[in-house]
């Protein structure tokens, strides 16, 4: 049995160590925001924060979860009021909105890290993060305007 905590609440998962992270956070504790994208790590669809550091769920075992703290996108704000996700409406992100809950996440953890990034330093942080329908300079700009106002 893996325990750790999810968006501040403790969970155990009874499933097999090398079970994805994605999984137990979807399908054993019912929070579907995150997504499965590509399985293989190469998207971002799936990102979560494992100790305030983001990381693909898809390919992260629940057992390097284990005395951690995973936050998901439904932990994020619960009230959608984080920064990112004020700045994701106005700059109208969303097109289709499957990778949306992984591009916020990746982009949360840079602001975290560092509340003024340039924008190369954006574009390098969110290199990886697939948007299959393109709205890259959106997902810029609302970073951006995040990093402003948040």
């Amino acid at each position: 049995m893996v325990s750790f905590a999810v968006n501040g609440r403790a969970v155990q998962s009874r499933q097999p160590d090398d079970t994805p992270l994605l999984w137990v956070i979807r399908d054993e504790l019912g929070l579907t925001g995150t997504k499965f994208g590509c399985g293989v790590a190469q998207c971002g669809a799936c990102t979560v924060h494992l100790d305030g550091a983001p990381v693909r769920s898809c390919s992260t075992p629940v057992s390097a979860a284990a005395g951690k703290k995973v936050t998901t996108i439904e932990g994020l704000s619960p009230s959608s009021e984080h920064p990112l996700q004020k700045a994701w409406v106005a700059e109208q992100v969303p097109q289709c909105g499957y990778c949306q809950s992984g591009q916020i996440m990746q982009a949360a953890a840079l602001l975290a890290a560092n509340k003024k990034p340039t924008r190369a330093q954006i574009v390098r942080h969110m290199d990886g993060n697939i948007c299959r329908c393109g709205t890259y300079n959106r997902i810029v700009r609302a970073i951006e305007r995040a990093a402003k106002e948040g």
